[in-house]
């Protein structure tokens, strides 16, 4: 593998978080970028590029970019079709090429959830697996689906858009009219919409704000019986994405990140007992659910490691 460090960004629809990686390791993380601030993707590739020209004066030895960006990547061609949460960005934009020019370095673009996967499949909770799937949850649900030690791709190069997969036919629309759609359901601001309407209809008065994956958590440890009542059925739902893939894949393990995961036994526990309920007995049996290693710092490592491994060739 190559050895040099590469410059990774974390592409978000809050922040831009932009660092110099090498392998797992961290070396330096610039000032996040604010994403709203931006009137244009062109507005949005300019500040991105003069930060990465800042870390790559202070780590000339970089060997190449890696890019993830959530919504519809081409990963062959390096084009941007439409990045999701960022309504601005509406548009098809040649991101690798004009990276390319601009900085003078290899650039390698994918969508953030692989990038996830990646960084837990080579050097994370996955090592030395052949078949995973990955799961982030945050304000959508990302996905990345790793088969025979291969990630999938696809015909149009979207495979792993688990969020869009659907937990009920007569559900709610998802963004391309599809029924039922899981991020629909437990999507961080669904998450706490529905905290703060059966919140509300308990008598309490509590703001979006404090319904946040955390701030559930803590009430439930506390006793709070709405929010564990939430926790338990985020995993019901969760449980019918999880059960759905072990039928398709059969995967060595499932990788789940993102804010929720980190409430650890409150989701894991409850998943796992929903899945025992539905699952093949040998499915079952062999179930094995991981939390993600590298946390918030997953879609930088991983779009790092991408470059590291696009600079020497290895990149598949």
């Amino acid at each position: 593998m190559n050895s040099r460090p590469a410059i990774a960004v974390d592409f978000g629809g809050t922040t831009i978080k932009i660092g110099v990686t090498c392998g797992s390791d961290i070396l330096e993380k610039a000032q996040p970028l604010p994403t709203p601030a931006y009137g244009s993707p062109e507005e949005i590739m300019d500040a991105m590029c003069a930060t990465m020209k800042g870390l790559r004066d202070r780590h000339p030895d970089v060997c190449a970019v890696g890019l993830g960006m959530p919504g519809w990547v081409d990963f062959y061609k390096g084009v941007l079709y439409q990045l999701t949460n960022v309504a601005v960005w509406n548009r098809e934009v040649p991101v690798r090429d004009v990276m390319q020019q601009q900085l003078g370095l290899p650039v390698v673009l994918d969508n953030d959830a692989n990038c996830m996967g990646y960084a837990e499949w080579k050097l994370g909770a996955g090592q030395g697996l052949e078949s995973l799937v990955c799961l982030t949850l945050g304000t959508g649900i990302g996905g990345a689906v790793i088969v025979h030690n291969r990630l999938l791709r696809g015909r149009n190069v979207s495979s792993g858009e688990l969020g869009q997969t659907s937990i009920h036919f007569r559900g709610r629309v998802g963004p391309f009219g599809n029924r039922g759609a899981i991020e629909e359901y437990i999507g961080n601001n669904e998450l706490a919409a529905e905290a703060v309407a059966r919140y509300a209809a308990a008598g309490v008065q509590r703001p979006a704000e404090d319904c946040t994956p955390y701030k559930l958590e803590l009430a439930a440890r506390a006793g709070d019986a709405i929010a564990k009542g939430l926790y338990d059925e985020f995993a019901e739902m969760l449980a019918c994405l999880v059960m759905n893939m072990m039928y398709a894949v059969v995967p060595d393990a499932f990788i789940i990140g993102g804010g929720v995961a980190k409430a650890g036994d409150l989701l894991f526990e409850p998943l796992r007992a929903r899945l025992h309920e539905q699952l093949f007995r040998v499915h079952d049996a062999n179930l094995r659910l991981l939390p993600a290693c590298f946390g918030s710092d997953a879609g930088l490592i991983g779009a790092g490691l991408m470059a590291q491994h696009y600079a020497d060739g290895t990149l598949l």
